[in-house]
């Protein structure tokens, strides 16, 4: 997705490539292009009287410059009606209820999203920077417009406030009204209110910091020398200040290691890895539990949410998701170094290293301690290789692991589920294997089956370079809506509709998935695709009693008999016994939660 902006309200944010989540309606159903046209923003915006005004092209930064007169060329009134909204009440969080009117003197921007997104993930630091470098000037607002039905829960929108540390304000649309009255198409799409209540500018898609800062410092001197910018400071009710301490916190994922009877545990917003036995008492922590990228031994080495593990002999893989790396802890020793990744977020355009004006097609190698790399979300080892989900380009990505290189194994880029050859003959090329954020990686030793998860799909990666990606239970074969289809329905493949897949497990021909946003675990016959509920109730709780409740589980392990879950939401680690179907609840000893700021 291009940057783009309106022309005629506006001075762009920045011309150049970025990406966006869902280019379409959310819907489960059959979704509609939504774009901000020319009519649609005249329909939109009362004070429009002459569609011509609005120009949907893009524009340099430049367009803003240091002047005397109002640097925007065109303002649309915003009417309080939005924040108001017509049908429901309007739910927020981190704040109590808020109007423009009480924002004037601020510029605000809205932020929306949702949370499944991994795009919006990657706007969420750059946000906390804006906002720590005008605490007076501006005021984000989350608007969360959901995708998936699970996402439209108010309670699951304050545990993702919570699990990625948000600080401003949130508002959670539910109909999409806000949505629809911006003329939003993807997400996250971010558009500013000026100090004085005018709809200025809007931007699809990610963007970096310096672009986003550019913007301001060009547009606020001259509010400033207008003294039309109240910089009074502000102060929000939030969600960290109710929070209760636990001793995990929103697990990821977590690993059986078959030979010692041992859990690996990604306690992500914890910032470390918990070892325990099966018995729950505490082996090690790995990680000091302050957000950080420090290598070293247990006690000083730090992470950023980390989630995904895979092992090997003596050496555990971490996927750092929001340091853009991959850590490797060595467990004899007991230090953890970074093998992968420069800890910044690699561009769309480094979605394929090596590429060059002359040089197109592939192989697309780097070397990794070099190479940037986006949002590494699940590692399996196999033979000789490390394969990563790489939720951020929607691929598959290799690195042997002598650590010489690393690159792309499938996937063109292209956020969908389409089946077909491993990679495109040119980088976003078509013909080729699209994922849709690839979380949770397992294998049979033939195949690599993938949790596709915003694709609802459980998907097949062969490690034979001559087959085919294919997908084992999904929305493939739809011409259209392939990534706004799903639901909880069980039986033939061609009849399961599963709801954001985060987890996967294989042994013996099945495959164990947590199907997260139905709050179940279930299972599912790699070769037949037939698919089977194992627990969970569908309702988000918790409850060892018959099926159980969960609340978004995550990971999922296997050892001996008994399934081991990362269940996200209820900060726990549960399990199920898969003779008698017994839902049951670790605990653990000696664990702590970790202070908090």
């Amino acid at each position: 997705m291009r940057l783009r902006s309106l022309s005629a309200l506006v001075c762009c944010l920045v011309a150049m490539m970025i990406t966006g989540c869902g280019e379409e309606t959310p819907s489960a159903q059959t979704p509609q292009r939504s774009m901000s046209s020319v009519a649609q923003v005249k329909d939109l915006m009362p004070g429009v009287t002459d569609a011509t005004q609005v120009d949907d092209t893009q524009v340099s930064l430049q367009t803003v410059a240091l002047q005397e007169k109002n640097p925007f060329q065109r303002r649309f009134p915003i009417p309080e009606a939005p924040f108001a909204k017509k049908s429901g009440k309007v739910e927020w969080l981190n704040t109590e209820p808020l109007t423009l009117k009480k924002l004037r003197g601020k510029f605000v921007v809205l932020d929306f999203w949702t949370y499944c997104c991994i795009n919006c993930h990657h706007i969420l630091p750059v946000l906390k920077k804006l906002e720590e470098k005008y605490p007076n000037e501006i005021v984000v607002i989350g608007v969360h417009s959901a995708k998936f039905d699970e996402e439209k829960n108010t309670e699951n929108i304050r545990d993702a406030i919570l699990r990625h540390d948000i600080r401003h304000p949130v508002v959670n649309d539910h109909d999409h009204y806000l949505w629809n009255f911006f003329g939003v198409n993807s997400w996250p799409t971010l558009t500013v209110i000026d100090p004085e209540g005018y709809f200025v500018a809007i931007n699809r898609g990610e963007i970096d910091f310096e672009s986003l800062d550019g913007f301001f410092k060009n547009c606020i001197p001259y509010y400033e020398k207008a003294k039309l910018l109240d910089k009074t400071p502000v102060e929000f009710e939030l969600e960290i200040y109710e929070e209760e301490p636990t001793p995990l916190k929103y697990p990821g994922k977590v690993l059986a290691d078959t030979e010692n009877n041992l859990l690996y545990i990604t306690d992500s917003s914890h910032n470390r890895i918990v070892v325990s036995d099966l018995d729950g008492n505490v082996q090690e922590i790995i990680g000091s539990g302050k957000v950080g990228r420090e290598d070293g031994n247990y006690a000083s080495a730090s992470f950023d949410h980390p989630q995904g593990l895979a092992l090997n002999g003596d050496t555990l893989y971490v996927a750092d998701v929001e340091n853009h790396m991959i850590r490797k802890v060595d467990l004899a020793t007991k230090t953890v170094s970074t093998i992968a990744g420069l800890g910044r977020q690699a561009s769309f355009q480094e979605s394929f290293p090596g590429v060059t004006a002359t040089k197109q097609t592939g192989p697309w190698f780097g070397n990794p301690q070099k190479t940037p790399i986006n949002s590494p979300w699940a590692l399996w080892v196999h033979e000789e290789n490390l394969y990563i989900a790489m939720a951020g380009p929607h691929q598959i990505w290799i690195m042997p692991l002598d650590e010489s290189r690393i690159g792309p194994y499938a996937g063109n880029a292209r956020e969908d589920i389409v089946d077909g050859p491993l990679l495109p003959n040119q980088p976003l090329g078509m013909g080729a294997s699209s994922f849709a954020q690839p979380s949770g990686l397992t294998s049979d030793g033939e195949y690599i089956y993938v949790a596709d998860s915003e694709g609802s799909s459980i998907r097949g990666v062969p490690f034979d370079k001559t087959k085919s990606v294919f997908t084992v239970v999904g929305t493939n074969d739809l011409p259209r809506g392939r990534l706004f289809t799903f639901g909880d329905v069980d039986g033939k493949k061609d009849d399961v509709l599963l709801q954001h897949v985060l987890g996967v497990h294989y042994d013996a021909g099945k495959i164990y998935i947590t199907d997260t946003y139905n709050n179940k675990v279930k299972v599912v016959d790699a070769k037949t695709g037939e698919t089977l509920t194992v627990a969970g109730s569908g309702d988000p709780g918790i409850s060892d009693e018959g099926v159980g409740e969960f609340d978004e589980p995550s990971g999922i392990t296997k050892l001996g008999n008994t399934l081991y879950i990362a269940d996200t939401n209820n900060h726990l680690v549960r399990t199920i016994d898969l003779a008698t179907k017994k839902v049951g609840t670790m605990s653990f000893k000696g664990l702590e939660p970790v202070e908090t700021e």
